[in-house]
């Protein structure tokens, strides 16, 4: 089974299913087929606006020809998914992120919960792996453990922490950091930041104090805004990707537990809303099981043969 099989397994498995049944014994897409296909896109998270807009496009393109094998049906839904997650209108790229910058400074924001230490480690390692002096400030300075977590996540990595402590102020953290980074000529730099969902103005002033004082060593800091979400949490995640939107720019997406959840669908949902790409997915807990996201491989696994034929 292949990376992005593994990643959708669960997701195509019952909307799959739900489609079989919709046009078994059907010769023409009528209203019906249409509302199983409706169903089958919600159950998947993709949330109502997503769906709406997928299923009126199909309505417009079959209304000519009410006549379509379940075959025609699935490549018109394959389209019609990767028009969506098309928002940057480039292939998918090798290496996610500009590296000819240096340091290239990314500003890692999410909930509690999402896995986001474990995506920083990994990425830590990932770029690590790829010769490249990587440091990481801990700036999560609000909850007890988190400081802790990404200094564990740092040394299995190995790469070096900047770090003060709980309770410190987050953008003092992030500005030893940066500047830490640019005298010793780090390559990456992840800037770790508190995983709660409070007030939005003061989520907004953290972030924005944040991004000053690195400015004041890197003028155009942070290069890459990575919001973590969880792709299990369904609706929840696509939510959390609203109010983050709204108090920051968000430049990427990272997903993770894509593997054991059925609703992967979300991914759509959210690239189609927010116009934002995802970078990243996780398919597992090992170090190595954060992939750089791939829209034509997913969109290829979500609509496999071997599936369609079951």
């Amino acid at each position: 089974m292949g990376l992005f099989d593994r990643g959708v397994k669960k997701t195509k498995e019952g909307f799959f299913q739900r489609l079989s049944r919709s046009i078994v014994g059907k010769s023409r897409v009528d209203d019906s087929v249409l509302d199983a296909i409706e169903e089958a896109l919600v159950a998947s998270d993709m949330g109502v606006e997503t769906t709406l807009k997928i299923v009126d496009s199909l309505e417009e393109r079959v209304e000519k020809d009410k006549y379509m094998s379940f075959d025609e049906l699935v490549d018109m839904l394959r389209d019609e998914i990767g028009m969506l997650l098309d928002v940057d209108g480039e292939e998918s790229p090798k290496e996610p992120f500009d590296l000819s910058r240096k340091p290239l400074v990314i500003m890692v924001v999410g909930v509690n919960g999402v896995g986001k230490t474990t995506t920083i480690g990994k990425l830590a390692a990932r770029y690590k792996a790829q010769g490249k002096k990587v440091m990481i400030g801990a700036a999560d300075t609000f909850r007890a453990a988190a400081v802790d977590q990404i200094q564990i996540w740092a040394d299995r990595a190995g790469v070096e922490i900047v770090k003060q402590g709980m309770g410190a102020d987050p953008a003092s953290v992030a500005f030893d950091t940066v500047k830490s980074a640019v005298a010793k000529g780090a390559d990456v730099v992840f800037i770790d930041t508190a995983g709660r969902l409070h007030n939005r103005i003061d989520l907004m002033n953290e972030l924005t104090k944040i991004r000053n004082v690195m400015r004041k060593v890197i003028p155009d800091a942070p290069h890459e805004v990575l919001l973590v979400l969880d792709a299990s949490t369904g609706q929840n995640a696509y939510q959390q990707a609203k109010e983050f939107s709204r108090a920051t720019d968000i430049t990427s997406l990272a997903l993770t537990k894509l593997d054991g959840t059925a609703k992967g669908g979300v991914v759509i949902g959210i690239v189609d809303q927010l116009k934002v790409p995802v970078k990243f997915i996780g398919i597992g807990e090992g170090i190595d099981d954060l992939k750089v996201f791939d829209k034509k491989e997913f969109v290829a696994s979500l609509f496999s043969r071997e599936d369609i034929e079951k």
